[in-house]
């Protein structure tokens, strides 16, 4: 929902946050907010005048949500008929988006995986595989990712983050191109700028990203410019000490959720890729510095 409202007009916005008001009021029945339940009722739902009572809104004012007519209601007013309605998370977050508003935090990043993710690891032995936080931070992977990308388990919390071993960290075992390279950082900028924008009170990713913008020119450079770009499929070559370069591609599946990013990497089925990637799978885990 976010990736998709960031380029919508206000208008748009409007239109859909109405649409969104009378699902979600109709959904909401009476006996679930201590209201009567009997008598006649044109709606399936709250009333208006209930939901209005209900959020301390004018029904008025509803009344010009409910019809578009309204833009951009303040923080306070989404956060009142968030509650009002019952919304999960997800459609709090749509709720704030449409409203024009950073939805408020949740707590800090996520960093728990589920037995579902862990399950997909286990039965990926073929194929690299790493699981990372909203803000970067690595938190599962598998013996081929770990292989292929070196063991970072040993570093310090910072030293394992993503964002800061390509901007801060002079080990980089990644090639790419200039275009790659511009890629990639704009798509780290933007999702670093994404966290920020749902975990405003996270202190470690905040003084993640200041300690980037202090480090790193080319970092603060992107952090100025604002860009929420799109996530695109990738590839890069990883230059390894065991069976050289592997060119591979790079596909990252993000799971709503609990905000994680899995990583996969996978190679063109055969090709000299790939086999230098079975050469390592069956070789196993070697030490070496670890990749960006």
């Amino acid at each position: 929902m976010h990736e998709q409202n960031e380029g919508m007009t206000a208008p748009a916005r409007s239109h859909e946050l109405a649409t969104a008001l009378r699902a979600w009021r109709d959904r909401v029945s009476p006996s679930a907010v201590g209201l009567p339940s009997g008598g006649e009722r044109r709606v399936p739902g709250l009333r208006r005048e209930e939901l209005a009572a209900l959020a301390g809104l004018s029904v008025d004012y509803l009344v010009r949500l409910e019809q578009g007519r309204a833009e951009n209601p303040s923080p306070q007013v989404a956060e009142s008929l968030a509650r009002a309605l019952r919304l999960r998370d997800e459609e709090r977050d749509a709720l704030f988006l449409l409203s024009g508003v950073a939805s408020p935090s949740r707590g800090d990043v996520p960093r728990s995986v589920t037995p579902g993710i862990q399950r997909m690891l286990d039965r990926l032995a073929d194929t690299p595989a790493g699981v990372f936080t909203a803000s970067w931070d690595p938190v599962l992977c598998n013996e081929l990712w770990t292989a292929l990308r070196g063991d970072v388990s040993d570093r310090p919390r910072r030293e394992r983050n993503v964002a800061w071993r390509h901007f801060l960290a002079s080990d980089h075992t990644t090639h790419r191109d200039a275009e790659e390279t511009l890629a990639f950082e704009r798509e780290i900028a933007s999702d670093l700028h994404r966290a920020a924008l749902r975990y405003p009170n996270d202190r470690d990713l905040a003084a993640l990203i200041a300690e980037l913008v202090r480090g790193s020119a080319r970092f603060a450079a992107l952090w100025q410019r604002y860009e929420l770009v799109p996530r695109t499929t990738s590839r890069k070559t990883i230059e390894h000490p065991m069976v050289g370069a592997i060119r591979l591609d790079c596909d990252v599946l993000h799971v709503p959720a609990v905000d994680l990013r899995v990583i996969l990497y996978t190679a063109e089925p055969g090709s000299e890729d790939a086999a230098r990637l079975e050469l390592l799978r069956v070789a196993g885990i070697q030490s070496f510095v670890a990749a960006d």
